[in-house]
């Protein structure tokens, strides 16, 4: 036999839903833009950007965690990006969870709508299927995707421009013979890799050692990085295809083929604008 809802509970159903707050989530694998389209979102409606990159939440190392500069962020408040001093601090995915509802509710006490941004889809999993988190917050995920072969040839050129702007020079200064690379902040890819070079210049090797060294390491720091690529995507896969999230995919393949104003005119029309839409509409309703 089949129970109509009394009126009075379809009220309070609709009472309850009316009162979940939103949030958006922008996921994908490193590289693929997901804080550009944070900020470029954040400076057309009122937000604030929440940072959900279990290495970028260290100080220090910015280089190689690739940390959006103040200038990159264009004025626009970052919570959770570089505040924990201690570099082997224990940041486990329940001090995630608690920092995250913190500082959701300061944004939404400013009368903004919090953006969270990063790729460590574990803590993301967690947080947003806690049933609490699910009573509280409507959730708009949009998915930054872009072709493997595409996304492997831009994080490897990534990384030269990264050696470029002193990501050696960076570790240099923080390493110390006997690191524990599983914790904090040396778990950051580019780190480990670079042990045995720097450990080479300490005992004064030869210039050819020192160079094939410093080539390998580099080399690693890209093999490694794909390997994360590859993680990052299935698991936002299994979040689509077994746990039923809601994803809007947004193909960012042809921005990353295009070069200067062509490239810019790209994004714009195959991820700002659609990613626009969507959030405005999500936003509304």
């Amino acid at each position: 036999m089949l129970t109509v809802p009394s009126t009075q509970n379809l009220s309070n159903r609709t009472q309850h839903y009316s009162k979940k707050k939103k949030v958006v989530f922008i996921m994908g694998a490193t590289g693929t833009g997901k804080t550009k389209l944070s900020i470029d979102l954040a400076t057309n409606f009122k937000s604030e950007i929440i940072n959900s990159d279990k290495i970028q939440v260290y100080q220090g190392l910015d280089i190689v965690t690739n940390k959006a500069t103040e200038a990159e962020r264009g004025g626009i408040p970052h919570h959770l990006l570089g505040f924990l001093q201690d570099p082997e601090a224990d940041f486990t995915v329940q001090d995630f969870c608690t920092q995250v509802h913190k500082a959701m509710n300061h944004i939404i006490n400013n009368g903004d709508t919090p953006i969270v941004v990063g790729g460590s889809n574990n803590y993301i999993k967690v947080l947003v299927e806690d049933q609490s988190f699910k009573d509280k917050f409507d959730i708009c995920f949009l998915w930054m995707d872009v072709k493997l072969s595409v996304l492997y040839r831009y994080v490897y050129k990534r990384i030269d421009v990264m050696v470029e702007s002193g990501l050696v020079d960076e570790i240099r200064e923080k390493f110390v013979p006997g690191i524990d690379y599983g914790k904090g902040i040396w778990r950051a890819i580019g780190v480990p890799e670079m042990e045995k070079y720097f450990l080479a210049e300490k005992n004064n090797a030869d210039r050819m050692t020192k160079k094939m060294l410093l080539e390998n390491a580099i080399q690693e720091t890209k093999k490694n990085t794909s390997k994360l690529v590859n993680c990052q995507i299935g698991k936002i896969e299994k979040f689509k295809n077994e746990f039923g999230w809601k994803l809007h995919r947004l193909d960012a393949t042809c921005v990353f083929e295009k070069k200067g104003i062509e490239a810019d005119d790209a994004w714009k029309k195959m991820v700002l604008n659609p990613s626009l839409k969507i959030v405005v509409d999500f936003l509304k309703n």
